[in-house]
């Protein structure tokens, strides 16, 4: 099924009793920050929460696209947004980053957890023009001539342009990484044959592979994608490269708790909801609930894990750490 046709399903499949609130909370339509542009996998992911989580309060929840500057100018509305619970937006591993790669980018602290949305691993995949057909084939162009092919991804230090990085150490290869606003536009460049290659999540492109406009080479979770079941893994191909993202709710510290009560509750039980678990598993998302406690967790995890990636491939020009 067409990942944006889930958007179309009757609205009677997340029809769910009202949650007690806070008395007068939300008392309009809440706003739901994404900080990259329509069509890529968080658009879509968080249009599907956006839906859900309106139906749950009986308030519209508007998505607004924020891109630019890696997620920054985003990231930065949600944080500076007016601490009343009617403003939230979606918080990846690209705000841990940004934070190390970017004086201006909000820091970890600016941020309220709300709810843990799922995981989901990174992968790299080729245009048909290229001749490449194997992970082993990519590895061997990319050592016969150094820089040559030319990788799609996010600015530098985002989510997908620190997946090539880390490929790229790994592997033992370079390659010339052009930076896109996010992963709409990067699959549009590589389905152009504009670059060679892109390093954005499974969902964003699975429909192309499986209609052959683009090849997928590998994975690089622990496991095969679900979307996915004959793209095998980097492990599974002999190279130990294992990197991903997650996606997570936020919100602006300084929220009075009885409103945080409210969004923290209402998220999850969209999350656990097994009807939401569908819709969002065939637009191409593994949802793993989480409460605001989980999602903190998932910060301070990678927070601690992406830091010292970052410095050792030279991307941390902000906010360094005493002892690096």
């Amino acid at each position: 099924m067409h990942r944006r046709s889930i958007l179309a399903l009757s609205a009677a499949a997340l029809a769910t009793p009202r949650l007690a609130r806070a008395a007068g909370f939300p008392d309009g339509p809440i706003t739901l920050i994404v900080a990259w542009p329509a069509g890529g996998g968080s658009d879509v992911s968080m249009r599907l929460v956006a839906e859900a989580l309106s139906r749950r309060l009986s308030v519209p929840v508007l998505v607004e696209n924020r891109p630019g500057a890696a997620g920054t100018i985003g990231h930065r509305a949600i944080a500076t947004a007016r601490p009343d619970g009617q403003t939230i937006g979606m918080f990846s591993q690209d705000a841990i980053t940004a934070q190390y790669g970017n004086a201006n980018a909000p820091a970890l602290s600016e941020f309220e957890p709300l709810g843990f949305f799922g995981e989901e691993p990174g992968s790299l995949q080729v245009h048909p023009g290229t001749g490449i057909t194997t992970l082993a084939d990519y590895i061997a162009r990319a050592k016969a001539a150094p820089g040559k092919l030319r990788n799609g991804g996010n600015p530098a230090p985002g989510a997908s342009f620190l997946y090539m990085a880390y490929y790229e150490r790994r592997l033992d290869i370079h390659v010339t990484k052009v930076a896109y606003a996010g992963y709409a536009p990067t699959v549009t460049a590589l389905l152009s044959g504009e670059i060679d290659s892109a390093s954005v999540p499974v969902p964003d492109v699975i429909e192309h592979h499986n209609a052959g406009r683009l090849r997928l080479l590998a994975v690089s979770g622990t496991d095969r994608h679900f979307m996915a079941p004959d793209v095998p893994t980097f492990r599974e191909l002999g190279h130990d490269v294992v990197i991903g993202g997650w996606r997570s709710i936020a919100a602006p510290v300084g929220i009075p708790p009885d409103r945080l009560a409210v969004l923290r509750d209402s998220l999850l039980a969209v999350f656990k909801d097994s009807d939401f678990q569908a819709r969002a598993r065939h637009a191409g998302f593994a949802v793993t609930p989480g409460d605001h406690t989980r999602t903190a967790a998932a910060w301070a995890e990678s927070d601690t894990s992406i830091y010292p990636i970052m410095d050792e491939l030279g991307l941390v020009k902000a906010r360094r750490k005493q002892g690096t």
